[in-house]
């Protein structure tokens, strides 16, 4: 099939992150302040095929076809193709009009929504230490499960930090929610089956982690950045 319907047969590897080629393409043709037109007419192909690439997430253009993207958007083929994938987020350019926001209490709520992966800061044996590990928000509070002798469980008994943030790369915006409180273990047997039930993922870590682990907080806040068009 030609390529102002459908991508190329040849497939990007499987080592790029695919479902997300269409966001790098649009995120450098604003970066350049290029239409969808013109970079169809840099690229040689039709502004469909650039409209179907950025608003398809499954889309999956050949090699060639990247090749040329790339030349058009004066970009690494790599770039492209996620190979920054493994690299922390927040790596990208600021938006040129970004502003800093505070989020109310029942819009830093509505982001740490029922559950996520977050981040606790705890006081250890040797200073600081930060973890991150998956949640669920119950009954106003966030619970975690742990291993009994594993870094997150010497929360139990004191006061702590939880941290959630979300980054969007592709329109440079993104948010970030602070929670601070008391940490302790869970021990009813009901409130343990409650929260086993209500769990929406075993722990991505894997293995035996049967502690849950509750912070009650005393304080929440959260900051957004938010892109301001011009004019």
């Amino acid at each position: 099939m030609s390529e102002n319907a459908t991508p190329n047969a040849a497939a990007v590897p499987a080592s790029g992150a695919q479902g997300d080629i269409g966001r790098r393409i649009a995120r450098r043709r604003q970066e350049l302040g290029l239409t969808r037109e013109e970079t169809a007419a840099r690229a040689g192909t039709a502004p469909a095929y650039i409209q179907y690439l950025e608003e398809k997430s499954t889309a999956m253009p050949g090699m060639s076809v990247l090749i040329r993207l790339a030349d058009a958007l004066d970009v690494r083929l790599s770039a492209l193709r996620g190979g920054d994938v493994d690299l922390p987020p927040g790596i990208g350019r600021a938006a040129r009009h970004s502003e800093l926001t505070e989020l109310s209490v029942e819009e830093c709520w509505a982001r740490l929504s029922t559950h996520g992966v977050g981040r606790v800061a705890i006081n250890g044996p040797a200073g600081p230490l930060i973890v991150p590990l998956n949640y669920t928000v119950v009954d106003g509070a966030i619970a975690y499960r742990t291993a009994p002798d594993a870094t997150p469980a010497t929360a139990v008994g004191t006061h702590v930090a939880f941290e959630v943030d979300h980054i969007d790369e592709a329109l440079s915006q993104g948010w970030s929610v602070l929670l601070q409180g008391q940490a302790g273990a869970v021990s009813d047997a009901d409130t343990v089956r409650r929260l086993n039930a209500l769990a929406y993922s075993a722990p991505w870590a894997g293995g035996e982690r049967d502690m849950w682990i509750r912070i009650d907080p005393d304080s929440i806040s959260g900051r957004r950045i938010v892109v301001r068009r011009e004019g």
